[in-house]
C-alpha cells in the first residue's frame, strides 16, 4: 500500500469520525447545543484537524446531512419491504419497516435532518437545503411504488405520488417531534400506524368507488 493511499485513508477516517460524532450529538441534543470542541473531543481530533476537513460548523452540518443520507439510503435500499409483488403492499411494508425502527431512546430513532432543519431553517440556508434534499430524496424513493399503486388501484382526485410520498415523511417527522415532546417512542409508533390506515383507506375508497360505478 502506497504512502498516498495510507494518508488518504487516515484523512477519510478522521472525517468519518467527526461526522459520526456529529450524528450522535445532534440527534441527542440538537445542532445549536453541539459545539466544535465537543465533536473534536468525541472524535479524538484536534481543532486544527476539524478545520482541515470542514471550514465551519455550518459546513459540518451540510456534510452531516449528506452523510446521513448515504447511511440511511443504504439501509432502506436493502430493506425487505421491497419484496412484495403488489406495489401497495410494498408501501405498507415500508411503513411497517419504519415503525420497527422506532425503538429505544429517542435520539436513536429520530431523524438527524429533521432535527437540524427545525433549528436552522431560518439561519442557515445551506443546511436547510441539505436537509430538504435528504428528506425529499428519501420520499422520492417511495414515488415509484405509490405511482404503481395508483395505476393499479386508481387515484384521480388530485393526489399525486410525489405529494403522498412527502406526506408520509411529514407524518413520520411529526411523530418524532411528539416523541421528543413526550419522551418516548409510543406516540411515534401510533403515528406510523395511523399513516398506514390512512393510505389503506385512501386506496380502498377508490376501489369501492370504481366498483359502484
Amino acid at each position: 500500500m502506497s504512502r498516498d493511499t495510507i494518508d488518504k485513508a487516515k484523512k477519510e477516517s478522521v472525517r468519518t469520525r467527526l461526522l459520526e460524532a456529529a450524528l450522535a450529538s445532534i440527534r441527542r441534543k440538537g445542532y445549536s447545543a453541539t459545539s466544535v470542541d465537543e465533536l473534536c473531543a468525541i472524535a479524538g481530533v484536534t481543532k486544527g484537524g476539524f478545520f482541515h476537513h470542514f471550514k465551519s460548523k455550518e459546513a459540518l452540518g451540510v456534510a452531516a446531512a449528506d452523510f446521513w443520507s448515504e447511511m440511511t439510503g443504504a439501509l432502506f435500499a436493502n430493506a425487505p419491504y421491497h419484496e412484495p409483488d403488489d406495489p401497495l403492499e410494498r408501501v405498507m411494508a415500508y411503513i411497517d419497516f419504519r415503525s420497527a425502527l422506532i425503538d429505544g431512546p429517542v435520539e436513536e430513532f429520530t431523524c438527524l435532518v429533521g432535527t437540524m432543519v427545525q433549528e436552522v431553517y431560518g439561519s442557515s440556508d445551506a443546511i436547510r437545503a441539505a436537509c430538504d434534499a435528504s428528506i425529499s430524496g428519501h420520499a422520492a424513493t417511495l414515488e415509484i411504488d405509490l405511482e404503481a399503486a395508483m395505476q393499479k388501484y386508481g387515484r384521480t382526485d388530485g393526489v399525486s405520488a410525489q405529494s403522498l410520498a412527502l406526506h408520509t415523511q411529514a407524518v413520520l417527522q411529526g411523530g418524532f417531534i411528539l416523541a421528543k415532546a413526550k419522551g418516548g417512542a409510543e406516540i411515534a409508533k401510533d403515528s406510523a400506524a395511523h399513516l398506514k390506515r390512512y393510505i389503506r383507506l385512501l386506496f380502498q375508497a377508490e376501489v369501492q368507488h370504481k366498483n359502484q360505478s
